[in-house]
């Protein structure tokens, strides 16, 4: 099945590519350039993305949207490719995921969320399988401290009324490794930006190198 997923850089819709390749799916990675502030797409380091489809062998679209024509842009992408469903990372995003069902139900093609209302567990299996970094902050008791360190980092320090997931949109994540990547993100330099209530890590410099 040729699957388009919907892929920001971060551990949910990185885990939805893993899901695809589990399956014996062909996904497409459908990487959307939103507005800065979108309340629908993940934005920081997406030009880094092109590095992860790499590390795991799988082309890649970049769709530049607004906040009024991302719907149609997709449609178009989708219809264009002929792909039969469309996965992504949504967990509790009731917002994001009823969008993309709606625009599925209308292709008449299948909309899956493998980490829909996952468990803290489920969660936790992708912090010891994958290599996740935060890039980007935007809550109450996380500061420029987490940016560019380890998810593990923000995990294990138990922010209060911090979701450790970041599910609750606290913060952004960006994958380094994986178990389906062939090849392994090296980040070099990281150009870090804080203005006192948010910040975000930003990818400068990074390269792919074999694994250890």
């Amino acid at each position: 099945m040729r699957v388009a997923v919907l892929f920001s850089g971060g551990k949910d819709s990185t885990h939805a590519a893993g899901w695809a390749l589990e399956q014996g799916y062909k996904p497409i990675l459908i990487t959307v350039k939103p507005p800065e502030y979108s309340m629908m797409f993940h934005h920081p380091n997406i030009h880094v993305t092109e590095l992860q489809a790499r590390a795991m062998g799988l082309e890649q679209i970049f769709v530049e949207t607004t906040e009024e024509n991302w719907r149609d842009q997709l449609v178009k992408t989708f219809k264009k490719l002929k792909v039969e469903a469309i996965v992504s990372g949504a967990v509790a995003s009731t917002y994001q995921k009823s969008r993309l069902d709606d625009i599925a139900s209308e292709l008449n093609i299948k909309s899956f969320a493998p980490l829909w209302h996952a468990d803290e567990h489920q969660l936790k299996k992708m912090l010891d399988t994958m290599e996740i970094f935060v890039i980007a902050v935007s809550a109450e008791g996380l500061d420029e401290k987490f940016l560019g360190e380890p998810l593990k980092k923000l995990v294990e320090a138990k922010v209060k009324n911090v979701h450790p997931f970041l599910e609750g949109g606290e913060g952004e994540t960006f994958v380094t490794d994986a178990p389906f990547f062939k090849k392994r993100i090296k980040i070099k330099k990281w150009n870090k930006k804080w203005d006192g209530v948010r910040g975000v890590a930003e990818i400068v410099e990074a390269e792919l190198v074999g694994k250890d």
